[in-house]
């Protein structure tokens, strides 16, 4: 009864035109307690939203880059206090917008280098193009190219961003944006292959994600849900690109930029594979991905008491986040984003409508997948926030399954 009460009001929201379709997925102790496809993964041809249905993940890419990073932290090939300069000296001489509405030129130097825990705690003073206006959003997107599917080469990506000055100075305050990006790459610098390689080799293989990769190959493009938006009357259509021309319709083959903050495509039962790290102190079906010291750290609140009261909207509160991920610090005040739950409960959502949440004082994993590319502008309107009040739903209904 539980399960049909949660699949109807995700259907009731796709049939009020709130978003196209979901995957859902429930676990608890070992066992998949429902998991289901709502709506359509495409309108037009009348193809049936699928539990194996292939979605791009968009920042629930950031906690695989970071444990991917975190992998190699625990192997000493890095220490969390290092400069990135070791591996990355294009950020040798970074300069600081004397405000976020400053010309490009009116600067301070650093007064101390990027760190890989700056990275892992989005406290680089890097950012994304859309959270700002004026010169430092402009001097972004002409850099940097789209958010996800740039042309822009890794390396020059690298040197382009380090040319552009940071939002703060290093350490200071949690600035959402490319810093898992740059950590992507600088994984790739390490390891020396393709992040894309580093993270298959090392991560997806391992644990059977076999559906988890920055391209989807050719025999299984018709899993793929499509990509829908909302026009400016707020009816949902589809999209040609992402929000702010952050991808391309068809990543050209040969792309060598990946993102290791928003580029993954998965599914609900892969990401349950990785999610389940959480809840095993880095270890997922034997396969060890951190050691437990490390994972601790990882889970461990990072930011002040003031950092997380500036993070606005992206920590709710009763939110700490740690090197990656967020997590619960106090369930009686923890909202439903950017995970909820119990304390000690972690997560980090993706800008198309992804969520999930894994949590140790149950023992659950919720997962819930959707393709809800709107631009930020249109949010700020009240366009395209029907999948939200859909994972909130979600979340209370999910949570009559659980023991």
């Amino acid at each position: 009864m539980g399960e049909e009460l949660l699949t109807d009001a995700i259907r009731n929201m796709v049939d009020d035109g709130n978003f196209a379709g979901a995957a859902i997925l429930v676990w608890q102790d070992g066992k998949v307690i429902q998991a289901a496809g709502v709506g359509w993964r495409d309108i037009a041809s009348q193809l049936p939203m699928e539990r194996n249905t292939l979605f791009r993940i968009a920042s629930m890419t950031k906690p695989i880059t970071s444990t991917m990073a975190l992998m190699l932290f625990d192997e000493g090939r890095f220490a969390l206090n290092d400069p990135v300069t070791r591996w990355a000296p294009e950020f040798s001489q970074m300069r600081v917008l004397c405000s976020s509405t400053a010309s490009l030129d009116q600067t301070d130097p650093a007064e101390r280098p990027i760190t890989f825990e700056d990275l892992l705690t989005h406290r680089s003073g890097l950012t994304y193009a859309d959270f700002h206006s004026g010169s430092i959003a402009n001097a972004y997107k002409d850099a940097l190219g789209g958010d996800i599917d740039s042309t822009v080469l890794p390396d020059d990506w690298i040197a382009r961003l380090a040319a552009l000055p940071l939002i703060d100075q290093p350490g200071t305050a949690f600035h959402y944006g490319h810093s898992t990006d740059l950590l992507g790459l600088l994984i790739a610098r390490i390891e020396d292959a393709p992040l894309a390689d580093v993270l298959k080799g090392r991560i997806f293989d391992p644990l059977g994600m076999n559906d988890t990769d920055f391209t989807v190959p050719l025999e299984k493009q018709q899993r793929r849900a499509g990509a829908y938006g909302f026009d400016d009357a707020g009816q949902l259509c589809k999209r040609l690109t992402g929000p702010g021309d952050s991808f391309l319709p068809e990543r050209p083959e040969g792309m060598a930029y990946v993102s290791g903050g928003q580029g993954l495509w998965s599914t609900v039962d892969d990401y349950l594979t990785f999610a389940r790290m959480f809840l095993n102190a880095g270890t997922v079906n034997d396969v060890r991905l951190l050691q437990p010291e490390t994972f601790k750290r990882m889970v461990t609140n990072c930011l002040s008491e003031n950092q997380r009261t500036n993070a606005g909207s992206m920590l709710d509160a009763g939110h700490g986040f740690g090197l990656g991920v967020a997590m619960v610090l106090d369930p009686l005040k923890a909202g439903s984003q950017p995970c909820g739950g119990g304390m000690g409960a972690v997560g980090w959502p993706g800008g198309f409508g992804g969520w999930w949440r894994a949590d140790p004082s149950n023992n659950s994993v919720l997962i819930f997948l959707a393709h809800n590319m709107v631009e930020l502008e249109q949010l700020f309107n009240g366009i395209g926030l029907g999948v939200y009040d859909a994972i909130t739903q979600f979340q209370a209904h999910a949570s009559s399954l659980l023991r």
